[in-house]
């Protein structure tokens, strides 16, 4: 199977330079790998590589656990609550533009907007 990359998801940062952009050790990201926080491509030799998604997610958890003072399993469930409200929201838009669409093609018909269909 062949995956495509978008430019945020392309793997590109060794651990060295992922771990330096976000103001970690590297041993920090091996860690939070172990915990089930983040889980980073592998080269064909194995090689850890962060994509800039992983890095903005490094930042997150780095923010979480630093400035807030969330510990890891806090940071953990604060993460996949951010990840679902981002979820719903974009389902949320897409409601909005289908509503949008169906109304303007109800008043094409000559429909009023509010006139459900039996």
């Amino acid at each position: 199977m062949i995956f495509e990359h978008t430019p945020n998801t392309e793997p590109c940062y060794v651990i060295s330079i992922a771990a330096r952009m976000v103001g970690l050790h590297a041993q920090t990201l091996r860690y939070y790998e172990r915990v089930g926080l983040l889980s980073p491509s592998r080269s064909l030799g194995r090689q850890r590589l962060y994509s800039p998604v992983d890095v903005e997610r490094l930042r997150r958890i780095r923010a979480l656990t630093e400035e807030m003072g969330v510990n890891l399993a806090g940071a953990e469930v604060a993460l996949r609550l951010m990840e679902h409200i981002n979820q719903m929201q974009k389902e949320i838009d897409h409601l909005k533009g289908e509503v949008k669409r169906l109304e303007s093609a109800s008043s094409r018909d000559g429909q009023p907007a509010d006139r459900r269909t039996r």
